[in-house]
């Protein structure tokens, strides 16, 4: 990969940064920085001021060492996870999140834009290539119920319900009908709330233990449920799960939770097992079973097959943000 200067006639493009020939010690970092390089030629060329591309520079390089993943590694799910930090850790304002995010789109549309030659550049040294990450149903500036394709996109509010309600309607079935099944199913109707509640994945779900939960000073009205330590939070790059603290905001989960540790979960008769979800065969719920649970009442009610249990994570952050 070479770093001399090519001269070209569009500003930022990749041609201008590398010239065949010179070998990099470190071709991801230096692949990185000739992004940067080529970032700000391109809005030097626009005519913006100096100060306003060196804070956009400063928020793409702090967006580059939370992901730690170069760009064409990032993915819209990177957006979600950045976002959901900035909401549930940082409690920063819609305004803020939202400028950031219309900042990591420029970047991303930069990036992914065929005149500049970076697709091409990353593909040629990396066998990869930068892919937008910034689209309606992952950012605040649209937060209307989705109306395009439906992969990797959030509930509306209407399908969040039904879906709630379906889950809710299978408890009492079964306890109606006198069957096998009433306890588990008031165990997924309230693992599903605390999915869409507190934002998680199904394998931090599945592995969450009652003691994960804590006061919160700031939401002392939801006593010992102010506050849920997320110990298996997805890893990057060979590092261990990141662990974080996510802020409890829905009463109404609470309200679920509580129930369910305190007058369902003894009845599954293991008192001494530490997972919050257990089984009635006294083992902890597995993240394929979450998975299988919530298929099966997405199919019934016809919803799009392209939902998954990270579409009630998705939602978490649009809805709460929304309000």
């Amino acid at each position: 990969m070479g770093v001399a200067l090519r001269q070209v006639g569009l500003a930022g493009a990749a041609s201008a940064e590398f010239v065949d020939g010179v070998v990099q010690l470190r071709p991801e970092d230096a692949m990185v920085e000739a992004m940067m390089r080529g970032w700000r030629a391109q809005q030097t060329a626009r005519g913006l001021r100096a100060d306003t591309i060196s804070y956009r520079e400063r928020l793409v390089r702090r967006f580059l060492a939370f992901i730690n993943e170069f760009p064409w590694q990032w993915s819209p799910a990177h957006v979600d996870e950045w976002t959901l930090t900035l909401t549930s850790e940082k409690h920063l304002a819609p305004s803020t999140i939202r400028g950031y995010q219309t900042d990591l789109r420029l970047f991303s549309e930069y990036l992914t834009d065929g005149r500049y030659g970076w697709a091409v550049a990353c593909e040629e040294a990396f066998g990869q290539f930068p892919v937008p990450i910034c689209h309606e149903w992952n950012t605040i500036a649209h937060l209307n119920d989705y109306e395009g394709n439906p992969e990797a996109r959030p509930l509306s509010r209407q399908e969040l319900q039904r879906f709630l309600d379906y889950a809710d309607d299978q408890v009492e079935r079964a306890a109606t009908s006198h069957r096998k099944g009433a306890l588990a199913a008031y165990r997924d109707a309230t693992l599903f709330k605390v999915v869409y509640g507190w934002g998680l994945r199904r394998t931090e779900t599945a592995k969450l233990d009652l003691t994960d939960w804590g006061r919160n000073p700031a939401a002392a009205e939801f006593g010992r449920y102010g506050m849920l330590h997320v110990r298996y939070g997805k890893a990057v790059r060979g590092q261990p799960p990141r662990r974080r603290n996510v802020s409890s905001v829905m009463g109404w989960a609470v309200d679920a939770v509580a129930d369910y540790v305190q007058d369902i979960r003894p009845r599954f008769g293991v008192v001494d097992h530490p997972a919050l979800w257990v089984t009635e065969r006294g083992g902890r719920i597995k993240p394929a079973e979450i998975n299988a649970r919530f298929v099966a009442y997405r199919d019934a009610l016809g919803l799009p097959k392209a939902l998954s249990p990270h579409s009630l994570r998705h939602s978490y952050v649009t809805h709460f943000l929304s309000a």
